[in-house]
């Protein structure tokens, strides 16, 4: 298979010529794809959101993050695969496009370009309504300017940078995590005061204490807080070694899911009464925290969730940037939207600093209308990207079987089993969304997207079969 325009030779440092187009630099190192690897399964949606699955699920959120962390395992593990086999910055949306056709990559490829621009709005405003209660002289829109300024210039000067910043943002997430893990586990023991036992896991209603509906509700939130761990499979590709800096990266996020999530949410049913209201709104940690009599709480997971949230806005600036310009050198977009200027794709940065930033304007002018039918479907779009990456990787896994077996250093498990069961699960996750009217909305905007950019790309399709007709 030829070489995409968005892939250059291993080992390269700098931007290269391929076939007279310039191509993305090859400044990230191993460590940055680690810690990428590894903080981005630790969001704000971790910090914050989860306490609203915690409230709508109760004890059983522990369930339902296993369950969700489980997929994701999943879905983590066909994308190293696919990456690790055919390094590319388009990722998925790449391999989509060449074993499902034009459609699938122009669908996967820009809603999850919406996707990440969607949550550069939503982040960067929850940032400035941070930074505002601190300084108040600098409105909460100040701070959102200032943000989107800094984090565009940051991503338009070199790869090293957004890399840089990944692994320091990560760095402080983690210790975070680790040192709230500890604690909990102390604090289950006793160490902080009279150990709680089972009391808030079996009463106040019970393990299951909202029931069907509760669980329902809660698994919308759990969902949403994996957004974006892709990521990392785009960054891979501007490494100075894509195919075996990926599969490191991969292998080391699968099990570290499973103990930030599970292990934190686990640590706050047992040791909070899920229904207690600052779970929703202060956030299970500070909730945590607070118990455990830890000086300045709320303050400390201040700070935490606006570096979770700083992060998240230079990871999606990024991951959208590539995406795009991925996409337009496929011919599945505005050309000039593919200019590379020292090796960052500069045109495409812009494009993507500029649509979070109108979003941001939307959430003001606009924040129950335009803005609320863009996070909806943002909301559903990484389901939509999920389920077209378990058909591609059933394509493409077999036909690498048959043609390139050397490639595959990384294995999907229980392979076709565990796909199909992945699939089938995102299926099943539709269906609990089609149960509910708010549900029923997000769906019913998403396909309405959804079929635009499926008819777009196979409109494209078949222009370039006729093309390929004629010049055979």
């Amino acid at each position: 298979m030829s070489r995409t325009p968005t892939q250059s030779p291993q080992g390269s440092q700098q931007a290269v010529q391929n076939g007279g187009e310039p191509v993305l630099s090859h400044g990230l190192k191993q460590r940055h794809l680690s810690m990428i690897a590894l903080g981005g399964v630790i969001g704000a949606g971790l910090f914050v959101g989860s306490g609203v699955g915690i409230a709508a699920a109760g004890p059983a959120i522990v369930l339902l993050f296993m369950g969700t962390g489980a997929l994701v395992m999943l879905i983590m593990r066909m994308l190293g695969e696919m990456s690790a086999a055919r390094p590319s910055t388009g990722s998925f949306s790449v391999h989509a496009e060449e074993e499902i056709g034009s459609w699938a990559g122009t669908t996967s490829g820009w809603m999850y370009w919406l996707m990440l621009c969607a949550g550069v709005a939503a982040e960067a405003t929850a940032a400035g309504t941070i930074m505002h209660t601190w300084v108040s002289f600098i409105p909460a829109y100040g701070w959102v300017a200032i943000f989107m300024v800094f984090f565009c210039a940051s991503n338009l000067t070199a790869v090293k940078n957004f890399g840089e910043f990944e692994f320091w943002f990560s760095a402080i997430k983690v210790t975070m995590i680790v040192a709230f893990l500890v604690l909990g586990v102390l604090g289950i023991l006793g160490v902080f005061g009279s150990a709680p036992g089972t009391s808030h896991l079996t009463g106040h209603g019970g393990f299951f204490p909202t029931g069907a509906a509760g669980l329902a509700a809660g698994l919308l939130t759990t969902i949403s807080g994996f957004a974006g761990l892709e990521t990392v499979t785009i960054a891979a590709a501007e490494s100075d070694d894509p195919s075996r800096n990926v599969a490191r990266a991969v292998r080391t996020a699968v099990w570290r899911i499973a103990v930030f999530y599970i292990g934190s949410m686990a640590v706050v049913v047992t040791l909070v009464p899920w229904n207690d209201p600052k779970v929703a709104s202060a956030g299970p940690y500070v909730t945590v925290l607070d118990r455990l009599g830890i000086p300045a709480a709320g303050t400390i997971m201040q700070i935490v969730v606006l570096v979770a949230l700083l992060s998240a806005m230079n990871a999606n600036i990024y991951g959208s940037s590539r995406m795009a310009y991925s996409l337009v050198n496929r011919g599945q977009g505005p050309r000039f939207l593919g200019k590379v200027t020292r090796g960052v794709p500069a045109a495409a940065v812009l494009a993507s600093c500029v649509f979070g930033f109108a979003a941001v304007i939307a959430g003001i002018v606009w924040p129950t209308t335009v803005f609320a039918w863009l996070l909806n479907i943002a909301g559903c779009a990484v389901l939509v990207v999920w389920s077209i990456v378990c058909l591609t990787q059933l394509k493409m896994r077999r036909r690498l079987e048959r043609e390139a077996p050397e490639l595959l250093s990384v294995r999907m498990w229980g392979f076709p089993y565990l796909t199909w069961l992945a699939f089938a699960a995102i299926l099943g996750i539709f269906a609990v969304m089609a149960a509910n009217a708010d549900g029923r909305q997000q769906l019913a905007g998403t396909a309405v997207v959804v079929a635009a950019l499926a008819g777009a790309g196979h409109l494209k399709q078949r222009r370039d079969d006729r093309r390929a007709d004629v010049t055979a």
